[in-house]
């Protein structure tokens, strides 16, 4: 698996999320994750499944500096002192002493932006996080929290699917040196059973989710989060590196973006979608 470099944060191109799940199926189905080859593992406060996360990558026998973990502060954290006591409590549930990587999870709040990439950047200087990031950022929000930040910003995660054209926000985030990490690639069970994704895959010998996953790890500065609870899913998601899309490939499955294509907008929480 190659990793995508972001402003000197080394994530690998491919994490295994855990966006919903119960702290029995992460427990269950991330060390098997981990045994087959996935390196990055995506979590959040919000998630309620930190503390099983961390159980997990220590019964995986997997070191801890091999495995780049991120996690994200829940908007209801983002004022200095909270935000601060919120990170040493996810380390705490985590079992580590510090994570690769820390996101906004999403800019809905009334907390000033300045004092939100304070605390980020404060947390970086004490030493519980490698690296900083956003998540749900529109490209305003971005360029603001790039100005905003004494340090640099490493990625932006956002909702990208072959049906939610992006280009223009991974644009934007590769003038400043960072990322794109890509959540809801199977676009909520769409992909999979997408015609024309399933043809291409047809001719590469791999399914629709695996083309799915690979039209995005193939893009450059793209990271994509894979999700699943079922063991035979986690080995078709990880086997996509060894295969590559042509050009008119990654051309038709871009054509397949809609206006509509958006999926995830939750009131009070998400931006003005850039147009």
């Amino acid at each position: 698996m190659h990793a995508v470099n972001s402003n000197g944060a080394n994530i690998p191109a491919l994490g295994f999320g855990t966006f919903r799940m119960s702290g029995d199926e992460v427990l269950r189905i991330l060390p098997q994750a981990l045994k087959i080859g996935f390196r990055h593992v995506d979590t959040a406060q919000i998630y309620g499944n930190e503390a099983e996360v961390g159980e997990a990558m220590r019964m995986s026998g997997i070191p801890r500096p091999d495995v780049f973990l991120t996690t994200k502060v829940w908007v209801d954290n983002y004022r200095q002192d909270a935000f601060v006591a919120s990170v040493e409590e996810s380390l705490r549930k985590l079992g580590t002493d510090y994570v690769d990587l820390l996101l906004l999870h999403w800019p809905g709040s009334d907390v000033p932006m300045a004092e939100r990439i304070g605390a980020l950047n404060a947390v970086l200087k004490a030493g519980k996080v490698r690296h900083i990031g956003v998540s749900n950022f529109n490209m305003a929000q971005m360029e603001e929290a790039v100005r905003l930040s004494e340090a640099p910003i490493a990625t932006n995660q956002v909702e990208y699917h072959p049906y939610l054209d992006q280009t223009k926000l991974l644009h934007a985030a590769r003038r400043h040196g960072m990322s794109l990490t890509a959540y809801y690639a199977m676009a909520n069970g769409r992909t999979p059973s997408d015609p024309l994704l399933a043809e291409i895959g047809a001719r590469h010998g791999r399914t629709a989710a695996q083309v799915a996953l690979r039209w995005l790890v193939q893009q450059q500065d793209v990271v994509a989060l894979s999700k699943t609870a079922t063991e035979a899913r986690l080995k078709e998601n990880f086997a996509i590196f060894d295969f590559a899309l042509t050009r008119e490939d990654m051309a038709a499955i871009r054509g397949l973006a809609k206006p509509d294509g958006r999926i995830v907008s939750p009131a009070g929480l998400a931006p003005e979608w850039d147009a």
